[in-house]
C-alpha cells in the first residue's frame, strides 16, 4: 500500500480462497481442551423449527457443550446470544441448579463461532423453551458423572453421597468430602447425552425460580459493556458507504474525484460497494459528501396511503390455519353480523444500537466483531460473499443493544468484511440512523378482514378471518365457535413489498391479536355484554380463562357495558407457548385525540418461571415497546423511497408515556418453561384500541392509533369508521 490517497478497484486484496492452515473441526477442538468433564448436547435433539436446517458444509454432531474445568468453574458454550432478553442469567441459573454449584461459578460463552458449536440463531423466544431443557439435562448428567468419580475417590456408595456448592460429601459424615475441582484434575471425560439422569423436580430447585439480578447489569449501567461500535483496533479505518436514494434505484453516473482530494482518504469501488475510508470517521463522512452520483429511481404508485389496497389486490396464495362447521350456516343462524377491516402499516425495529461490525485480517482468516442475532448465519453470508471457506471466518460476539428480529441479517457485516479483504486493514462499518431505517427489514404492512356473527344472547356463532401478508402466528381464536375459518394469505411474499420485510418481535402476532381483540370487543359492545364476561362465556380454554381471571383480579375489574367512559381495555393472546392477558386504563383528550396510558396489568402463564425478575422485566419491556407500535410508530414511504429515516419522524415511546405496570406470573411450575421475550407485546395494540373505544366510543381501524385517527374516528357514525364498515342484520 502506498501512503496518501488511493482508489482500490475490485479484486485488489488478500487473503485468497485457499484453505486456512489453522482451520479445525469440532472434534479436534475438543481434543485440545484441558482437563475436566465435557458434556455434549446432541444436535439431533434440538428442533429445526421454521424450516431452518444446518448448512450442508457443516453437519454438527452437537450444538452446545458444557465443561467443568480443573479450577471448578463451569463453562457453557452455546451459539445462543444475549441481546437484552436475559438468557445469560436464566441459562446460568438452570445449569447451576442442576449441577449444585453456585451461580457465580458459571461462565456463559455465547455466540463465538470458533468456540461454540453451530446454532440456528437467537429468535422466536426459543432459547428457554428448547435449549434450556437440554442444558438442564447436561447439568444433571455432569453431576452424575462427578458423583460417580467421587464415589471412587472417597470409596463410598453413590447413594450415600450428596452435593452442595460444588462439593461432594458423605451424607453421614459431612467432613468426608471432595470438590468438583479436585475431581476434574487429571481427568478428561467427554460424554454425550445418551443416558439421561432425571432433572430435578420443582420442589428440589434452589436457584431456578428465584429472582436474580441480571449478570450483565453492572457492565451495562457503568458503561463497561462493549458493543460492536466500541471495538477499536490499531490502524483501523472508518468506512462510509454510498447509498442509493431509493430501493431498486440504479447508479447512472459516479464521480469520486472530490473525495480523493481529501488527505488520507481511501476510495474503494467493488461492484455495488462504493466506500470512502479514513482514520477519522468525520473526515470519512465529509469525503462521502464530496462524491457526485446520479441514480435512476424506478417509479411506483405504491405508497403509505395505497399500500393496503395494493396488498389485498396482490394476494394470491392462501393457507387454511383452522376451520370447522360451515360459514353459510353460521351466517344463517347469527342474529347480528359484524364486519371489520384492519390496516397495519410498516414498523421499524428501531433498536437503540445501530448496526455495526469491525473486520480484521489475522493471518489467513478474517475475524469480525458484529452486532448480530445469528453468528453462524452471518459467518455463512461472509464466506459466500468473499469466496472463502467458513473455517476462515470467525464471528466474535459482543453485547447487542436490542435486536427484536432486526439483527438477523448481516449486510453491514458483509460490507466490513469485503472492505478489509480489499484493503488489508481493519475496517469498522457503523450505520447511521438513516442507513438503519433504509435497510431495515420492516414488520410487514398487513390487512385483516373479519366477519363474525353472534346471537342476541352473546354467543359467537360465526368467525371468518382473513389475514393478508402478516402471517398466521397469533391468528387463532380462543372461542368455541361452531362455524369458523381462519386463512392466511401470502404470509411469506416479501417480493410483493418494495423493500425488505422480516420478523419483528412476535412476528404477525401483534397484527393478528390487535385485529382479533378489537373485533371481539365490537361483538361484546353489540351484544351489550361486559367484554370480560363476553370472552369468558364463549371460551373453554382453561389456560386463557386462567390468565384473564388473574389479570381481572389484579386490576380490580368491575363489569360494565362498553363504551362505559372509563377508558378500560382488555386483550388476550398466546405466543411462544405462553398465555397472556392485559388490562389497561387510559385517558383520551377528546379535543386533541392524545392518549395517555395510566396503568397496565399483565397476567402471564409461562410454565415454570426460571427467573421471575427477568420474566417481569421482559413483560415491562414488551409493554413499553408495544406503546410505540400501538400509538405512534409508522414508516412513511413513496415507492422504494423511505421517507421515515430517523427518530424525529419515527416516534418511539418516551419516559412520559410509561404507565404503571403490574405483572402477575401465574403459577404453573409443574409445566415446562415457555418463552417470555414476546408474549406481552402482542396484546398492546388490542388493549389500547379497546380502551380508546371504551373511553370515547372511537373505533380506530389502522395502526398506529394516532391522535388524528382517533379524532377522525370520533367524528364518524357508528356504522362507518375510517373507511372500514360494520354491518348488522337481524
Amino acid at each position: 500500500m502506498t501512503k496518501g490517497n488511493k482508489t482500490i478497484k475490485k479484486n485488489a486484496g488478500i487473503p485468497g480462497s485457499k484453505q486456512s492452515s489453522n482451520q479445525f473441526n469440532r472434534r479436534d477442538f475438543l481434543k485440545h481442551l484441558g482437563g475436566g468433564v465435557i458434556i455434549l448436547f446432541s444436535a439431533t435433539e434440538f428442533p429445526l423449527l421454521h424450516g431452518m436446517a444446518f448448512p450442508q458444509q457443516e453437519q454438527p454432531e452437537f450444538n452446545a457443550y458444557l465443561r467443568i474445568g480443573e479450577d471448578g468453574r463451569v463453562s457453557c458454550f452455546t451459539g445462543k446470544i444475549e441481546m437484552g432478553q436475559g438468557v445469560i442469567t436464566s441459562l446460568a441459573q438452570e445449569l447451576a441448579d442442576e449441577l449444585d454449584v453456585s451461580l457465580g461459578s458459571i461462565d456463559m460463552v455465547m455466540g463465538d463461532t470458533d468456540l461454540c458449536p453451530y446454532d440456528q440463531g437467537t429468535w422466536g423466544s426459543m432459547t428457554t423453551r428448547f435449549f434450556g431443557p437440554q442444558l438442564r439435562a447436561a447439568g444433571a448428567e455432569a453431576r452424575a458423572i462427578l458423583i460417580k468419580l467421587a464415589s471412587e475417590k472417597l470409596k463410598l456408595p453413590v447413594d450415600q453421597l450428596a452435593v452442595k456448592d460444588g462439593v461432594v460429601y458423605d451424607a453421614k459424615k459431612k467432613k468426608k468430602k471432595i470438590t468438583y475441582a479436585e475431581l476434574t484434575k487429571g481427568e478428561k471425560i467427554v460424554s454425550t447425552l445418551s443416558e439421561k439422569p432425571p432433572v430435578k423436580k420443582p420442589s428440589e430447585h434452589k436457584i431456578i425460580g428465584q429472582p436474580v439480578f441480571r449478570r450483565d447489569a453492572h457492565e451495562k449501567v457503568t458503561g463497561k459493556a462493549m458493543y460492536a461500535g466500541d471495538i477499536q483496533l490499531p490502524g483501523m479505518l472508518y468506512a462510509k458507504i454510498l447509498r442509493p436514494p431509493a430501493h431498486g434505484a440504479k447508479l447512472k453516473s459516479l464521480d469520486v474525484s472530490g473525495a480523493e482530494k481529501i488527505e488520507g482518504v481511501m476510495v474503494v469501488q467493488d461492484d455495488d460497494l462504493i466506500a470512502v475510508l479514513h482514520e477519522n470517521p468525520d473526515v470519512a463522512e465529509t469525503a462521502l459528501s464530496r462524491i457526485k452520483s446520479e441514480f435512476e429511481v424506478m417509479p411506483s404508485e405504491v405508497n403509505s396511503e395505497t399500500i393496503f389496497e395494493y396488498l389485498v389486490s396482490s394476494a394470491t396464495d392462501g393457507d387454511i390455519v383452522s376451520q370447522g362447521g360451515n360459514l353459510n350456516t353460521g351466517h344463517h343462524i347469527s342474529d347480528i353480523i359484524i364486519e371489520g377491516q384492519y390496516h397495519d402499516g410498516y414498523k421499524a425495529h428501531a433498536a437503540i444500537e445501530p448496526h455495526a461490525a469491525i473486520a480484521n485480517i489475522e493471518g489467513e482468516r478474517i475475524v469480525i466483531w458484529a452486532s448480530t442475532q445469528t453468528p453462524f448465519g452471518i459467518r455463512s453470508e461472509v464466506a459466500e460473499a468473499l469466496h472463502l471457506p467458513e473455517q476462515n471466518i470467525r464471528i466474535m460476539q459482543t453485547f447487542i443493544g436490542g435486536g427484536f428480529g432486526g439483527k438477523a441479517a448481516g449486510r453491514q457485516v458483509v460490507e466490513a468484511a469485503r472492505l478489509t479483504k480489499l484493503i488489508g486493514k481493519p475496517v469498522q462499518v457503523v450505520w447511521s440512523r438513516r442507513e438503519v431505517f433504509f435497510y431495515d427489514a420492516f414488520r410487514p404492512a398487513a390487512v385483516v378482514k373479519i366477519t363474525s356473527g353472534i346471537t342476541f344472547s352473546g354467543k359467537v356463532t360465526l368467525w371468518d378471518y382473513l389475514v393478508y401478508f402478516a402471517g398466521s402466528r397469533g391468528s387463532q381464536h380462543f372461542f368455541d365457535v361452531p362455524h369458523h375459518k381462519t386463512e392466511s394469505l401470502d404470509s411469506g411474499s416479501t417480493p410483493t413489498h418494495l423493500f425488505a420485510t422480516g420478523p419483528w418481535r412476535a412476528p404477525a402476532n401483534n397484527t393478528n391479536t390487535w385485529a382479533r381483540e378489537s373485533h371481539i370487543d365490537m361483538m361484546a359492545s353489540k351484544a351489550g355484554i361486559d367484554p370480560l364476561e363476553f370472552r369468558l362465556s364463549n371460551m373453554t380454554d382453561e389456560r386463557m380463562i386462567g390468565v384473564l381471571k388473574a389479570a381481572a383480579d389484579k386490576f380490580g375489574w368491575t363489569p360494565a357495558k362498553i363504551p362505559s367512559g372509563r377508558g378500560y381495555g382488555i386483550a388476550c393472546g398466546a405466543d411462544a407457548g405462553t398465555y397472556v392477558a392485559l388490562i389497561a386504563e387510559i385517558k383520551v383528550d377528546k379535543n386533541t385525540g392524545h392518549v395517555q396510558v395510566i396503568r397496565v396489568v399483565c397476567a402471564q402463564e409461562m410454565g415454570l418461571v426460571i427467573n421471575p425478575q427477568g420474566a417481569t422485566i421482559q413483560v415491562e419491556g414488551c409493554i413499553t415497546m408495544g406503546l410505540g407500535y400501538a400509538l405512534a410508530e409508522d414508516v412513511v414511504f413513496d415507492g422504494g423511497k423511505i421517507i421515515t429515516r430517523n427518530f424525529d419522524t419515527y416516534e418511539i415511546p418516551k419516559f412520559s408515556w410509561t404507565p404503571e405496570i403490574e405483572t402477575v406470573l401465574v403459577d404453573a411450575h409443574d409445566s415446562p418453561p415457555q418463552g417470555g421475550g414476546e408474549p406481552a407485546i402482542i396484546c398492546m395494540g388490542g388493549v389500547i384500541a379497546n380502551a380508546i373505544f371504551d373511553a370515547c366510543g372511537a373505533r380506530v381501524y389502522q395502526l398506529p392509533m394516532t391522535p388524528e385517527r382517533i379524532l377522525e374516528a370520533m367524528k364518524v357514525s357508528e356504522t362507518v369508521h375510517s373507511g372500514a364498515k360494520r354491518t348488522e342484520w337481524t
